[in-house]
C-alpha cells in the first residue's frame, strides 16, 4: 500500500479517539485510511474549526485526537487552533501533507516545521517508506505520553512510496507510569502544611486524576479547595471548595485565597489569570506540584517545587501527615463556612440589574439559562468582555463539564470547540457562550453542527461590538467606529444554516428555549441575546490593569 495509507492504518491501530479535518489532495489518502481503520472522522468547514474540535475532543475525552489538513494553506488556516492546543498541552496529532523541499516553487511550499514550531508544538516527519511505521509511532507516543500537540509532516513524494504493511508491524505501546515525589519533597511539603493556619489547595488540569487524594489531604490539613479556570468543577462535591480562583473568582473566593498562608497548586500553572498577576498569592508560601519539571516556576517564582504525579504526591503527603498524627481544623472554620455558602458562587452575589426595553442584563440571562438547561452539560466560554458570564454563572457538574479555549486569548474558538466537546461527551449538552464578534468569525461551523444533528446550544452575547475594546478605550474619547457594528440578526443567520434560533431581549423571550428543550433537539439551538453592554469584572485582568 501507499505510505500515506500505512500511516493512517498505523494510527488507527494505536487507538486514535477521533479525527477532524478538511480533506484535500495532500491528506486525502491518510484520512481515508484512518476511516477505513475504524477511526470516526468529522469533516469541518474550515481548518481552524477542525483544529478547535480536535483540541476540545481531546480535552473532554482524554484521548489523542487527529487533525488532518492539506499542506501549506490548509495548515496555516489551522494555526490559531493549533496554537491554542499547544499552549494547553493538548495531546493532539496534526497530520499534514508537506511539499518536498525540492519543490519550493510550489504554491503550497512553506517551512511547515518552522511555522508550527513557533507555536510551541512539536514536529515529526515521515522520512521514508522503511521508517514510516516507526516515525508514526514516535509521533503518537510524543502526543500521548508527553501531552503535546505534534505535527506529523507527510512529504508528498514519501506518501506515494509503496510499503509492505501489516498490523503485526505496529508495536503495543506500554502505558507511561506516573512518577512519584522524592522523600525530601514529601517531608518539606508536609512540614509546610503542618505549620499552616490557612492552607489552600489548588487543582488544575493536571489534577484531574487526583481528586480523591487531594480532597483527603485537604481534609487532614484543614485546607480550602479551589481550582484554576481549566480545572473548574474538580471539587464541586466538597463543601469546602471555593469554585475557581483568579480573574473569574467571586469576591469571597478572592478574599479567602488572598488570606491563605500556604497555597499548594496541583497540576496548575499559576499563570497571571489564575493568580491575578500574583496579587492573590502575595502573602502565601507557594508550592507547585507538577509532573513536568519545566512547568514549575514558569509563570511565577515558587518557594517549593515538587516534581511528580498529583495523585501520588497528595497521597504521599497525606500519609506522612497521618504518620505524624496531624489532623487540623486550619482554614475550615464556621465563619469561613458561612462566607463560602453566602458568596462562593457568582449567582449568589447580589447585583443591580442593568437592562432596557430592548436588552437583557447578561447576568440575568445566564442565571435564567442555568436554571433551564440540563445540568449534564459541557460549558465552553469564548473570549471577550462578556466571557465571565458563561464562565462563572453557568454551573457545571464536574471537571469534565468545562472546556476553556482561552490559552491563546483568541476569540472565535468556542463554537467549534463546543462541537468537539459534544462529540466527546454525547451524554451531555454542549453549551457555548460566545460574543457576537467571535460568533461571526466562526459561524461557518454551524453547518457542521447541523449536519451532525447536535443538540448543542450557542448563547450569543450580542452587543454589536468588540465589547472589550469598547469598554477599555472609550474613556480616552477615541472613535469607536472600528469596534462597533450595526445590529445583526444573528437568529436569522442561524436559521439559514438550519439551526433553531430565538432572539432574547427579556426573560420572557426564553420560552423559545423551553420549546426547543421540550422538542426532539435534532438541531442546534442558537440564542441571539441582545445584552446590555457594560464593562465586566474580568476586563481589568484581560488588559493587565490589575
Amino acid at each position: 500500500m501507499r505510505v500515506a495509507e500505512a500511516v493512517g492504518r498505523t494510527l488507527a491501530q494505536l487507538g486514535i479517539g477521533h479525527a477532524f479535518g478538511v480533506t484535500g489532495s495532500g491528506n486525502f489518502h491518510v484520512t481515508n485510511a484512518l476511516i477505513d481503520g475504524g477511526v470516526k472522522f468529522t469533516a469541518a468547514r474550515h481548518e481552524n474549526g477542525a483544529a478547535c474540535m480536535a483540541d476540545a475532543y481531546s480535552r473532554a475525552s482524554g484521548q489523542v485526537s487527529v487533525l488532518s489538513v492539506h499542506q501549506g494553506c490548509g495548515l496555516t488556516n489551522a494555526m490559531t487552533g493549533i496554537g491554542e492546543a499547544a499552549k494547553s498541552r493538548t495531546p493532539l496529532l496534526v497530520l499534514s501533507g508537506e511539499t518536498p523541499p525540492t519543490d519550493k516553487a510550489s504554491n503550497f511550499w512553506i517551512d511547515q516545521e518552522g511555522a508550527v514550531s513557533a507555536l510551541g508544538a512539536k514536529v515529526e516527519r515521515i522520512h521514508s517508506a522503511r521508517s514510516a511505521v516507526a516515525d508514526t509511532v514516535r509521533a503518537y507516543r510524543l502526543a500521548r505520553d508527553e501531552r503535546r500537540t505534534v505535527l506529523l509532516n507527510l512529504p508528498l513524494d514519501v506518501q506515494e512510496e509503496q510499503i509492505d504493511w501489516s498490523s503485526d508491524q505496529v508495536p503495543d505501546i506500554a502505558p507511561r507510569l506516573a512518577a512519584g515525589p522524592s522523600p525530601e519533597a514529601v517531608s518539606r511539603l508536609a512540614d509546610l502544611l503542618e505549620q499552616a493556619e490557612r492552607p489552600v489547595l489548588v487543582g488544575g488540569r493536571g489534577a484531574f486524576g487526583a481528586k480523591a487524594e487531594i480532597r483527603a489531604l485537604a481534609a487532614r490539613a484543614g485546607a480550602l479547595l479551589t481550582t484554576s479556570a481549566v480545572g473548574r468543577g474538580l471539587f464541586n462535591q466538597d463543601p469546602w471548595h471555593l469554585d475557581v480562583m483568579g480573574g473569574f473568582a467571586s469576591p469571597v473566593t478572592a478574599e479567602l485565597v488572598q488570606g491563605a498562608d500556604v497555597v499548594v497548586a496541583f497540576g496548575a500553572s499559576l499563570n497571571r489569570w489564575t493568580s491575578r498577576s500574583g496579587s492573590l498569592l502575595e502573602s502565601a508560601t507557594v508550592v507547585q506540584v507538577d509532573d513536568t519539571a519545566e512547568a514549575i516556576g514558569f509563570h511565577r517564582p515558587v518557594q517549593l517545587g515538587v516534581v511528580g504525579d498529583s495523585a501520588l504526591v497528595a497521597a504521599a503527603v497525606d500519609a506522612e501527615l497521618e504518620r505524624r498524627a496531624v489532623s487540623k481544623t486550619g482554614y475550615r472554620t464556621e465563619d469561613v463556612a458561612v462566607q463560602i455558602k453566602g458568596g462562593g458562587r457568582w449567582r449568589d452575589v447580589p447585583f443591580d440589574e442593568i437592562a432596557t426595553t430592548e436588552t437583557i442584563d447578561p447576568r440575568t440571562l445566564t442565571i435564567a439559562l442555568d436554571d433551564l438547561l440540563p445540568m449534564e452539560r459541557v460549558v465552553v466560554p469564548d473570549g471577550g468582555n462578556f466571557n465571565g458570564y458563561p464562565a462563572m454563572f453557568f454551573q457545571i457538574p464536574d471537571e469534565r463539564g468545562y472546556c476553556v479555549p482561552l490559552a491563546f486569548q483568541s476569540i472565535g474558538l468556542a463554537l467549534p470547540s463546543a462541537i468537539g466537546a459534544a462529540l466527546a461527551t454525547p451524554d451531555r449538552m454542549a453549551v457555548a457562550g460566545i460574543g457576537d464578534g467571535g460568533f461571526m468569525m466562526s459561524l461557518t461551523e454551524l453547518d457542521t453542527a447541523v449536519r451532525l444533528k447536535l443538540p448543542m446550544v450557542a448563547v450569543v452575547y450580542n452587543d454589536n461590538a468588540y465589547g472589550a475594546e469598547v469598554h477599555h478605550f472609550v474613556h480616552e474619547g477615541a472613535s469607536m467606529e472600528t469596534v462597533e457594528f450595526p445590529e445583526t440578526d444573528i437568529a436569522a443567520v442561524a436559521r439559514g444554516f438550519g439551526c433553531t434560533a430565538v432572539t432574547v431581549r427579556s426573560v420572557q423571550d426564553l420560552q423559545g428555549v423551553q420549546d426547543w428543550l421540550d422538542g426532539e433537539r435534532t438541531t442546534p439551538l442558537v440564542i441571539d441575546a441582545k445584552i446590555s453592554s457594560f464593562p465586566s469584572w474580568v476586563l481589568a485582568h484581560t488588559f493587565g490593569d490589575e
